[in-house]
């Protein structure tokens, strides 16, 4: 899982649609619940998963010799199953895990449909909670044919035996109990009192298909599709605003855009998901416990015995090449129906967020990595901020994102998407399309404060159709 903190800083054919609140200390909230989400306005209705084989998971085309040498490592890394001091008991990789620790490996989060995708269709969770002795409770949040949820707390709570500042990761295990784990004695953050003081937001992985291009799309595009977008301001609502990294680059990893490379993003993930130190972050998660820290920092880093040119660098770097040689997912072959899909898409105004992939819009430039030279980038996003109203608020501020504002989610290959939204709060994705408007939003955590969302008058036009044209642009985003 690949959200990531240090910035901590990070339709299911199973899985009912779940109502998951949040809080702040400023604003109102509905009192907490688990609800189905129930369809506003559309009459359409959402085919489900994409049949047939994956998509995506396969790499660039046009990769040297050298570098298709070392795909078999860098899946491998990707794929590993981490342990806390030592290989065996089923691992497979490095050492290093927890002390806290969402996952203990990369691909258990980013599955669907293949790895380096998204969350799978069973909570992975479960696979890993209590194993090898492990301590931990599953939290009430989590069900087994759900999505992946990840947890933070927007406010900061009194009282948990590790407090983390508001807004940031709270890892949902230790390695406590762990036969590889020592006399570690480590709590959970205190999971129940944040439900109950209404202080829980979700996050849900990401995929990664195609990030490699969308790392080097230049930022002179970016803006300029930014400058059109927002010269429109007056009539359509909308205008997105750049996450601008510290050096002042424009960051696009992350539901927040909060991160500005691939190795940037793997290095954060790898210590926030797995708990593993690295030498991008040295330190362990908690260090509240001396019996907890049982390797020495960082437990991962460059290998200067027997070093091998496949061996030699980090898992973060690895990672990251792996990231890097993702190739974008392939959509299916368009039909009538999905051609008129695309033009309804585009008609009210979807296309002004998700920009539609055009000969020039977006294309990369040349780059170190040949195979990724010149490409056109049909990522189906403008890589921007945007406010989305108070049923999508998280409350959480990350850079230049306020509690309200996201990413434009790329929509490259999200007819092979299980989960919608930031925190995965439903498996239909036309519940998805209406979720980004208040007016017909279900299963949102009820802030109050922030501004109407952009998308308003989008989903007003979608709404507006007739269920044929509606059910021609679900078809399309179906196809993606």
């Amino acid at each position: 899982m690949w959200d990531t903190k240090r910035g901590r800083h990070a339709s299911s054919l199973r899985a009912l649609s779940r109502f998951l609140l949040t809080a702040t200390a400023v604003m109102s909230l509905a009192p907490l619940a688990l609800v189905i989400a129930v369809r506003a306005q559309s009459t359409a209705q959402d085919p489900g998963v994409r049949g047939g084989p994956p998509d995506a998971g396969t790499f660039v085309t046009g990769l040297t010799t050298n570098q298709k040498g070392v795909e078999g490592t860098i899946t491998g890394t990707f794929t590993e199953i981490n342990a806390v001091t030592q290989t065996g008991n089923g691992a497979t990789g490095n050492f290093g895990l927890g002390p806290r620790f969402n996952f203990n490996s990369c691909n258990g989060c980013h599955a669907q449909p293949a790895v380096g995708g998204a969350a799978p269709f069973t909570n992975g969770f479960f696979q890993v909670f209590d194993l090898n002795g492990a301590l931990n409770e599953m939290p009430s949040f989590e069900s087994e044919a759900g999505v992946m949820a990840n947890a933070r707390f927007p406010q900061v709570l009194p009282g948990n035996p590790y407090p983390i500042p508001a807004g940031f990761t709270q890892e949902l295990f230790t390695i406590t109990g762990r036969s590889d784990a020592g006399s570690c004695d480590l709590e959970q953050p205190n999971f129940n009192g944040a439900q109950a003081a209404n202080d829980l937001i979700f996050r849900t992985p990401l995929p990664m298909f195609g990030d490699g291009l969308m790392e080097i799309i230049p930022e002179t595009q970016l803006l300029a599709n930014q400058t059109a977008e927002c010269a429109e301001e007056a009539s359509t609502g909308i205008c997105g605003t750049p996450q601008l990294a510290p050096d002042t680059t424009i960051s696009r990893f992350g539901w927040k855009a909060q991160e500005r490379s691939a190795l940037i993003f793997s290095s954060a993930a790898y210590n926030t998901e797995e708990g593993v130190s690295t030498e991008g972050f040295p330190n362990e998660l908690d260090d509240t416990n001396p019996n907890c820290i049982l390797n020495g920092i960082p437990e991962d880093h460059w290998n200067f015995i027997n070093p091998s040119p496949h061996r030699f660098p980090g898992d973060p770097e690895r990672q990251a090449l792996f990231i890097r040689f993702l190739a974008a997912p392939t959509p299916a072959p368009p039909n009538s129906t999905t051609i008129a899909g695309q033009n309804e898409f585009n008609s009210i105004g979807c296309n002004i967020c998700h920009s539609s992939p055009s000969p020039t819009q977006f294309k990369t430039p040349l780059s170190a990595i040949s195979a990724l030279s010149n490409q056109n980038v049909n990522i189906f996003s403008d890589l921007l901020l945007h406010h989305m109203g108070n049923c999508l608020a998280d409350g959480v501020v990350q850079g230049v994102a306020q509690g309200d504002m996201f990413r434009t989610a790329p929509l490259w290959g999200v007819g092979q998407r299980i989960f919608f939204m930031h925190d995965g709060r439903t498996s239909d994705i036309v519940q998805a399309v209406e979720d980004h408007s208040d007016q017909w939003c279900t299963g949102g955590p009820g802030f109050t404060g922030y501004q109407a969302s952009e998308a308003d008058s989008v989903v007003a036009a979608f709404n507006a159709l007739s269920t044929t044209n509606q059910q021609d642009l679900i078809d399309f985003l179906r196809s993606l």
